[in-house]
């Protein structure tokens, strides 16, 4: 089962994408961590998300670029989390000083394999950020950021089986059915 789950910030995608994963009985648990702290921040909220899934029995795998590498130490038959979408294409795309224009494409193609190897004999689940609404206009390159994870969105909502959004909150089911 390959599922897709966006929506705003701070809204329980995680923790749907987490009861989801229970849901899927026992068997190996994965969790992909793919944020590469950048400040104070980002180490509370990675602290956050460890508290949450402490007794879920997930090994975590830290893949923030070339994911999938994920696969490697893994069974592939058992149930992968990966959070986030959002994350890894920054991490794909400001590696350095320059931007990585390719890397939405990359990361799109990446992640359907990603879906296809884990997703046909275990499941897998992936959480990103729905930042599309905002009519605010950004610097170039936030708005190339933001056109390419649009793309890496529209290319996992595809070749998923569920598709869902959390506001507030509450999941709204674009395709498939979410058992939790």
């Amino acid at each position: 089962m390959k599922t897709f789950i966006s929506g705003g910030c701070k809204n329980g995608k995680s923790s749907l994408a987490q009861k989801l994963v229970l849901s899927y009985g026992k068997g190996p648990r994965y969790y992909i961590a793919t944020m590469i702290p950048a400040d104070e921040e980002d180490d509370v909220r990675i602290a956050r998300h460890i508290e949450d899934r402490k007794d879920m029995g997930f090994t975590t795998i830290e893949c923030g670029r070339s994911i999938l590498h994920c696969l490697d130490a893994a069974d592939q038959s058992g149930t992968f989390l990966l959070d986030s979408v959002t994350a890894l294409l920054s991490n794909e795309m400001f590696r350095g000083s320059e931007v990585d224009h390719e890397a939405p494409e990359r990361v799109a193609s990446d992640l359907a394999e990603l879906a296809e190897k884990a997703g046909s004999r275990g499941n897998i689940i992936f959480v990103s950020d729905y930042i599309y609404k905002d009519a605010f206009l950004y610097d170039e390159f936030t708005e190339e950021y933001r056109r390419g994870l649009a793309l890496v969105d529209r290319h996992l909502a595809a070749v998923c089986d569920n598709v869902a959004e959390v506001c507030a909150g509450t999941v709204i089911l674009h395709k498939g059915v979410l058992r939790v």
